[in-house]
C-alpha cells in the first residue's frame, strides 16, 4: 500500500511515497524494503531537481532543505515523540548525514556508498549520532583505504564493507539488504521507558 505525499518546502514542491516505496534504485528500494520488515514507518522523496520535483539542483545546499522538510512531514505523522532515523544513498548519504548530525530528532542514520572521492565527510567526526556506514569493497567512489580512514576515528559508528559490491550493489542488494536490516531491528527496539513506541526512517 503507498500514499503519495507532497513536501512544501519553501517555494517549491517535493515529489514524496509513504510506505511502500517503490523508487526506481533498486538500492534505495531494497533499503526501505527491509526498514519495513523490522517495523519501522519509512518515507522516500526525491531531492528538487528530481523526478516530479520542483527546483533545480543545488549541489547538496539547498537539498538539505528538503531533508528537513521530509524530516518535519515524517515527524508530524508519528508523532513529537518518536525517534527518526536517515538513510542516504551517495550523494543522499552527503546530504542526509549533514542534515541528520545535527537534527534533535534524528536518532541515527545510515551512509550507503559514502561518494568520498567527491565529497567531504569529516564533519561526521563530530556527529553525535549513532551511525552505520556501507560500501562496496570495489566502489572506484569510496575507496576502501579511505573509507576505513573515514571509520576509525568514529567511536559511534560501524563500518561494514561487502566485499565484491561496487558503487551500485550489482548481484550485492541481498547481502546490503542484510546490513540495513540489522541497523533497522536495532534501531526499532524500544529503549527502556519506550515501549510501544513507533519509530520511522527516510
Amino acid at each position: 500500500m503507498e500514499e503519495a505525499v507532497d513536501i512544501e518546502v519553501g517555494p517549491i514542491s517535493l515529489e514524496a511515497r509513504l510506505a511502500m516505496p517503490d523508487m526506481d534504485n533498486p538500492v534505495v528500494v531494497r533499503a526501505a524494503e527491509v526498514c519495513r520488515e523490522a517495523g519501522l514507518a519509512t518515507l522516500r522523496f526525491n531531492f528538487r531537481g528530481v523526478g516530479k520535483s520542483g527546483g533545480i539542483h543545488d549541489q547538496g545546499e539547498s537539498e538539505q532543505e528538503d531533508v528537513h522538510g521530509a524530516l518535519a512531514l515524517l515527524g508530524k505523522a508519528l508523532g513529537p515523540a518518536t525517534p527518526l532515523g536517515v538513510i542516504g544513498y551517495s550523494f543522499g548519504a552527503w546530504v542526509g548525514s549533514r542534515v541528520a548530525c545535527a537534527h534533535d530528532r534524528v536518532a541515527g542514520l545510515v551512509a550507503i556508498a559514502p561518494p568520498l572521492s567527491f565529497y567531504d565527510f569529516g564533519f561526521l567526526t563530530e556527529c553525535p549520532k549513532t551511525l552505520l556506514l556501507l560500501a562496496g569493497s570495489r566502489d572506484p567512489y569510496c575507496p576502501r583505504a579511505e573509507f576505513e580512514a573515514l571509520a576509525a576515528p568514529l567511536p559511534r559508528a560501524e563500518a561494514r564493507l561487502i566485499e565484491g559490491a561496487d558503487h551500485f550493489f550489482f548481484g550485492k542488494l541481498y547481502p546490503l539488504g542484510e546490513a540495513v536490516a540489522a541497523w533497522a531491528h536495532g534501531f526499532s527496539e524500544p529503549s527502556p521507558g519506550q515501549a510501544g513506541r513507533d519509530r520511522g526512517a527516510g
